[in-house]
């Protein structure tokens, strides 16, 4: 080969890596679709379930194979916008579509990335990728909670770990930076950890596990003042935390899911005062709403909350669908009477 023809390659080989993203910078643009769906088949008059009255709801589908398992919610506070973040590795962003009455009817520029590691990298595994939970701080961080590998990592806004010019509202893009361990973590099984996430009004955060089978009441840990402290969670059941949400007035709504074989499917929202979350309390939060078939539900695994700019306080459900081909990815919306 001429030394012409070498040099050419060279300088095309030289071309084609600076056009290859950086390391962990992938994205791909997600082909999703959507079909409405009423609060209940059997009866499509109906909007009102406990202190919630329905705002829309849409199934949602993707041609993608890895599309699925959404456990962590964001909408954002003028609720055009929403983060999630899936058990096998991925985030989504997408635009929430509402209709002129404010009712939810689509989803529209939808995106998938891979989570980060510590190092910047995608994570690989399903014993590190397995992201259930995710709340904002007051610094614009995201902290995600993963279990199997139990952990809880922060995300800081504005690190270009990536390359890919992250903006302030995308920190999932940086690499993670380890929380301190919970004392008692290790002891979660394998997939029964850390479901819930939430920040208060003074930018403490709840975390709230599913725990073992057989326990009355569910690990939960409070990250105040730079270290955990331990408390409680009452169940009510076979029911078990599976998200959270701060009100407008700073209390909690809280997202429990049950899901088993012999009772099937069930939703409870339950409220709890602010003011109970202390270290070392047993948490008893009051039921808001208890959501059965035949209304549409499905396992439902990750909440937010937003206020609209006529003062309402709206309430997003999704699911997850477990990669299962008889289960469905719901996000479905309420407006929550105080």
């Amino acid at each position: 080969m001429r030394r012409t023809a070498v040099s050419a390659l060279r300088i095309l080989s030289v071309l084609l890596l600076l056009a290859v993203p950086a390391t962990g910078a992938w994205a791909k643009e997600l082909d999703l679709s959507t079909r409405a769906v009423p609060l209940n088949h059997n009866a499509p008059e109906q909007t009102q379930v406990g202190r919630l009255t329905w705002r829309g709801g849409i199934q949602i589908w993707s041609s993608y194979e890895k599309f699925g398992g959404l456990s962590g919610l964001l909408v954002s506070p003028d609720g055009a916008n929403l983060t999630a973040v899936t058990d096998s590795g991925f985030w989504l962003t997408a635009a929430i579509v509402h209709d002129a009455n404010g009712f939810l009817i689509g989803l529209a520029d939808a995106q998938y990335h891979r989570l980060r590691g510590m190092d910047g990298k995608p994570l690989k595994g399903k014993t590190d990728q397995d992201a259930e939970a995710m709340t904002k701080t007051a610094d614009g961080s995201i902290l995600v909670a993963y279990e199997r590998n139990h952990r809880v990592w922060r995300y800081p806004p504005g690190d270009d770990s990536a390359g890919d010019e992250p903006t302030s509202n995308e920190p999932l893009r940086s690499k993670a930076e380890p929380l301190p361990a919970p004392a008692g973590i290790d002891d979660l099984p394998n997939n029964s950890g850390i479901e819930a996430l939430v920040t208060l009004a003074d930018d403490s955060v709840l975390a709230l596990a599913e725990g073992k089978d057989d326990e009355a009441v569910s690990p939960a840990f409070l990250w105040r003042d730079g270290g955990w402290s331990r408390l409680g969670y009452q169940r009510f059941g076979n029911y078990r935390p599976s998200d959270a949400a701060r009100l407008p007035n700073g209390d909690l709504l809280i997202l429990e899911r049950r899901y088993t074989l012999l009772e099937g499917v069930g939703i409870r929202l339950v409220r709890l005062p602010a003011a109970a979350v202390v270290a070392g309390a047993l948490l008893q939060p009051v039921e808001v709403a208890r959501l059965l078939p035949p209304l549409t539900i499905d396992n439902m695994e990750a909440m937010d909350v937003v206020q609209n700019d006529r003062g309402e306080t709206l309430v997003y459900l999704l699911s997850d669908d477990n990669f299962n081909i008889i289960q469905r990815t719901l996000l479905l919306m309420f407006a929550f009477t105080e």
